[in-house]
């Protein structure tokens, strides 16, 4: 790991800071198009397999993934489009920017509005969710939400650079176009879904970790040991467990989808949240995110 890496990456975050998403001309809206058009053709009605699934995988993944290998491989260039590229896969400020009106409509008694706003960041319906339960909503997806769209991009920039996050951010934007366990996304989505699950098995458990070290660690850690094998996903079910401990708060439980209803293990220990725990959360990964860039630096300096 070089220091040029640990730098790339405190710049990658910061432009995240500063910036934000881009408004206008966002690559990830116009890879979305280019998803939706391979998924039409291989896939035209859900009538597509597996096999066709793994084929829009690596049409939709790998000449994006080539090409960022080779522009940051330009002479005076490539330093830069690194960073870029990083920042462009990174979506920490945009985490806060869509927790924050969750929490404020809810601390001035506005159910309506919170409803709406949390509607932004989960995929449940969120039309006859209670305070608690909105509350309850917000802070899973910003614990689920920060290590899919910053930590699991962080690990990935720290293992490969550019090439790296552009694959995991593209894989990561294809399960959540196709890893469905729908009709039409059963058999075609499969392998969007494995990979995703791949890619993002040792990131979810370091982001675990820092959710335990950050906050209440044995009893996140006990949750954790605990509670995230009983989680329907794999990946989910540890950050949940841990960041729900690290809280001291409880999360997970039955939840509706698409009509129908979902239970779903209960996490964490402690009371229901409240409008400040989605605070709590993202300021829980604020300071993971520190902690990582932190560790770049210092492995950076290890090896100079």
């Amino acid at each position: 790991m070089s220091m040029s890496l640990g730098l790339a990456a405190v710049a990658g975050v910061l432009l995240d800071a500063c910036w934000g998403e881009p408004r206008r001309a966002h690559p990830l809206v116009a890879f979305g198009r280019l998803a939706q058009r391979i998924e039409r053709r291989l896939n035209g009605g859900g009538q597509g397999w597996r096999s066709h699934g793994v084929t829009g995988w690596c049409l939709a993944v790998l000449p994006p993934t080539l090409l960022a290998w080779l522009l940051t491989c330009l002479p005076g260039v490539g330093g830069v489009l690194e960073i870029l590229f990083l920042y462009a896969a990174l979506g920490l400020r945009s985490l806060g920017e869509h927790a924050q009106p969750v929490m404020m409509a809810l601390c001035r008694d506005d159910l309506a509005e919170a409803r709406r706003r949390v509607g932004y960041l989960v995929s449940r319906e969120t039309a006859e969710l209670d305070a608690t339960a909105v509350a309850r909503a917000a802070t899973e997806s910003v614990l689920e939400n920060g290590s899919d769209a910053v930590f699991a991009a962080l690990f990935w920039f720290a293992v490969a650079g550019a090439p790296g996050v552009v694959l995991y951010r593209l894989s990561n934007t294809l399960d959540a176009m196709w890893g469905y366990r729908t009709p039409r996304f059963e058999r075609f989505g499969w392998a969007a879904a494995r990979i995703d699950d791949g890619l993002n098995y040792l990131p979810a458990r370091l982001v675990a970790l820092t959710y335990a070290l950050l906050g209440r660690t044995r009893l996140a850690l006990r949750c954790w040991r605990r509670q995230a094998p009983l989680w329907d996903s794999p990946n989910a079910g540890p950050v949940m467990a841990a960041g729900a401990g690290a809280l001291g708060v409880s999360l997970g439980g039955a939840a509706r989808y698409h009509g129908e209803c979902h239970p779903r293990p209960e996490l964490g220990e402690g009371p229901p949240p409240l409008p400040a725990d989605i605070h709590s959360a993202m300021s829980l990964v604020r300071r993971g995110v520190c902690l990582w860039l932190g560790l770049l630096l210092l492995g950076g300096l290890w090896h100079a």
